[in-house]
């Protein structure tokens, strides 16, 4: 891997500057379009690499709070991909129609790339030339180490984004977003900004929405340094959503109207293939990346196809005493289709490891309760013991060599050891599992994190204290998982500091303390 480091100002210089310093692109065709301010307001990203090829997104929005202010009629943008900052030597290059169907989005495949290297791309629309990106395609086997970032949950109103800032500086191959990229509606307190208006119900609001939260520079800076791999969970849709099913929004072909609203938004604003394209309210997320010989990453999609939530009688899936419904057979989380997919994925293993990145905490983190007994949370795994058992046996079934899930969601780290029968502390652990924290989002309170970890051995450690996010390297011998915490999410330049630190050894699924 590469160890050069990008400043962070070089991703935020206006399309005038940059234009200065990098090489023209050809000749512009046709009549010229201008634009009267800077259209790449929400800045540039990359996604999805392959061993030759990755996702580069732009959005044109010279206004981007007026749902971009563009006009009705698609305009061509060019793309280059470089093998240097200067642009001297292209290694791909294209024209791509941002067409007003799709919000004047650009998502590019760049093709016949080089396995495993660097390259820097921008845009141009008329005259006007983005900012300058980083990306990097998948090794093709033989690297020695890779390292990714996993965040979660970045409610904009609760703290600014100064995990972002902090991990734009990194040295990393990828960062792995696991859901909550945008909150649908306002809660918590001590609010540091405000997203101004309402709970979002139709693609023009969502649209809003995500360039409120794209406007912020340092988010902007995480998204043009790496790749990014992506997943949403409920709040790009509506809190605590099980496929059709909303508490909020009680009517589920209403609720469906308003999801293929938030899913086009979310293809929109992400750096996403074509084939993830949402047709109504469906859509094709979950997938399978593999990084050389090192990594096999498999991303899941736990929201769109899981079962209504048992145990609530149609109502927000909170905690609950258990009741037969949750252990039946049938319920799934991810949906017979994407179970199969999976297990056929765990067959096709290469990697010497393999990372299950979902969106929530897999183990088991029931609550003790002297009158009533065990209570579980609905929304999560525990609603779903047996799908959670099926993924873990097809993980034994296949001999996944060295599988690590991780997870987002709980607003709080957790380490822990994943066991076939959570109540028996004893038994195989067949899968470790690492949970970041929020990267704004207001953490549980401390006594349910502590309770957590008395009442349920599978968990190694807990902290629901701090923001942040979480670094993984992989290497022939290990797995070392950092838990990155924000001093003061409050604070836009506090400094991030490593909480603390675990390592799964190759061939030895267990989670121990660095």
């Amino acid at each position: 891997m590469s160890s050069l480091m990008i400043p962070r100002r070089r991703f935020l210089t206006g399309s005038l500057a940059s234009a200065a310093v990098a090489s023209p692109f050809g000749i512009v065709r046709g009549a010229p379009v201008t634009f009267s301010t800077d259209p790449y307001t929400l800045g540039v990203a990359s996604g999805c690499p392959r061993e030759d090829s990755v996702i580069l997104w732009t959005r044109l929005a010279p206004r981007p709070l007026e749902e971009g202010g563009m006009p009705a009629s698609p305009v061509e943008v060019e793309w280059q991909v470089a093998e240097d900052e200067g642009f001297a030597r292209i290694a791909a290059h294209g024209v791509v129609r941002a067409t007003a169907e799709l919000a004047h989005s650009v998502h590019a495949e760049a093709k016949g790339l080089r396995p495993g290297r660097v390259y820097w791309y921008r845009f141009r629309a008329g005259s006007a030339v983005s900012p300058v990106g980083r990306t990097r395609t998948a090794p093709a086997g033989g690297n020695s180490r890779f390292r990714f970032a996993f965040a979660s949950c970045q409610q904009y109103e609760q703290g600014y984004y100064a995990a972002y800032r902090d991990m734009a500086a990194r040295d990393l191959d990828l960062v792995v977003h696991l859901g909550d990229y945008i909150y649908e509606k306002s809660w918590g307190s001590r609010h540091v900004r405000q997203h101004g208006v309402g709970i979002p119900t139709t693609l023009a609001e969502f649209r809003n929405r995500y360039a409120l939260y794209k406007s912020d520079a340092d988010l902007q800076a995480a998204h043009a340094a790496f790749p990014w791999l992506s997943v949403w969970d409920d709040h790009e849709v509506a809190d605590d959503y099980a496929n059709d099913r909303s508490y909020t929004t009680r009517d589920p072909e209403h609720f469906l109207k308003i999801r293929a609203a938030a899913y086009q938004a979310y293809y929109e604003h992400m750096p996403l293939p074509p084939s993830a394209r949402p047709h109504g309210p469906n859509a094709t997320i979950y997938e399978h990346y593999r990084f050389g010989d090192m990594l096999d990453m498999l991303l899941l999609d736990d929201r769109q196809y899981r079962s209504a939530p048992a145990c609530v009688n149609g109502g927000r899936p909170t905690w609950v005493q258990d009741c037969p419904e949750r252990t039946e057979e049938m319920r799934s989380m991810l949906g017979r289709p994407q179970e199969q997919w999976l297990d056929a994925r765990f067959q096709d293993k290469r990697g010497r490891w393999t990372v299950v990145a979902q969106q929530t905490l897999m183990a088991e983190a029931k609550r003790k309760d002297a009158e009533s007994g065990d209570r579980f949370w609905m929304d999560g795994w525990d609603g779903y013991p047996n799908a959670r058992r099926r993924l873990l046996d097809s993980i034994v079934t296949h001999k996944v060599r060295n599988p690590v899930v991780i997870g987002g969601d709980r607003h709080a780290y957790f380490a822990a050891d994943l066991k076939r029968e959570c109540s028996r502390p004893r038994g195989s652990t067949i899968a470790a599992e690492f949970v970041g924290t929020s990267i704004t989002s207001q953490g549980p309170g401390e006594s349910g994190v502590r309770s957590a970890l008395a009442g349920n051995p599978e968990l190694i450690y807990a902290n629901g204290e701090k923001r942040g996010y979480a670094v993984m390297e992989l290497d022939s011998r290990s797995c070392t998982v950092g838990f990155e915490a924000v001093d003061d999410v409050k604070d836009a330049h506090s400094a991030v500091r490593r909480l603390a630190t675990f390592v799964v050894e190759d061939g030895v699924p267990g989670v121990k303390a660095a």
